[in-house]
């Protein structure tokens, strides 16, 4: 162990991977230069997903050469969440040796900010606890560019992450928080599987009243991305399709 750990830098990925035919931004509109410099330096990394790592690093690379080949990179990958509510966590101590030797290490997620609706903050947890600095570098978050784009209340908000697959408790679940975000003013954040789109935004339209407003911000930071922000009258007549493999944002604020 060294006497003066490395540092673990919050490394963002662009919202582009993942999306099958997609058309990527250029990575310098995306991040930026000072990110991109501090990822050609490390040499050590703790990744959501290794492949979309070396995808990014690779962009990265014609850009600002890395120091090292890729392939003499360590890329290891964050362990699965245990199944089971009683399942212990994983020890994550391990994934931040090189920080405790003096080396300083990236956490990347598979997309956006590294610990933000992403299984990273574990680790950012644990590096606090050794002892080891921890610096975020600017980049996209779906959740905020939806939030922004969307023109509700931008003050107070919540994340609620997804909604219940089941179409009985996921009913009941959206009146819950429009009950919420009318009580508080309040914008409540969601987000859903790509493939089930379609049935998210059914349900808020069938389940929410006709003056809640109705932000949906699809693939975005992509050129093809998209925000449409609306009444929920405004969306029954003039509906919108989403398609079902790229990643959407969805906002509502009761009035």
């Amino acid at each position: 162990m060294s006497d003066t750990p490395g540092t673990l830098y919050l490394v963002p990925n662009t919202l582009d991977f993942g999306i099958e035919g997609a058309q990527a931004a250029p990575l310098s509109d995306v991040l930026p230069l000072g990110v991109l410099q501090r990822a050609a330096q490390l040499r050590h990394w703790v990744a959501e997903n290794a492949k979309t790592t070396r995808a990014l690093l690779k962009r990265v690379d014609a850009i600002v050469p890395l120091a090292a080949p890729l392939q003499e990179l360590s890329i290891v990958e964050l362990p699965r969440p245990a199944k089971g509510a009683k399942a212990p966590p994983a020890d994550l101590r391990p994934l931040l040796a090189p920080a405790l030797a003096g080396h300083d290490l990236g956490l990347i997620s598979e997309a956006g900010l590294p610990a933000v609706a992403d299984p990273g903050a574990a680790l950012v947890q644990a590096a606090h606890a050794a002892g080891i600095p921890v610096v975020a570098l600017p980049g996209p978050s779906a959740l905020l560019l939806g939030l922004a784009a969307s023109g509700l209340n931008g003050q107070s908000f919540a994340f609620v992450g997804y909604l219940p697959v089941e179409a009985g408790a996921r009913d009941a679940r959206i009146r819950e928080l429009e009950a919420t975000s009318r009580r508080l003013g309040q914008t409540q954040l969601m987000i859903e599987t790509p493939y089930r789109n379609a049935a998210l935004l059914a349900a808020l339209l069938a389940q929410l009243k006709g003056d809640t407003r109705l932000a949906v911000g699809c693939a975005l930071a992509t050129p093809e991305g998209f925000t449409r922000s609306d009444r929920i009258d405004g969306w029954r007549l003039r509906p919108t399709g989403l398609p079902a493999d790229r990643p959407a944002v969805f906002a509502l604020l009761a009035g």
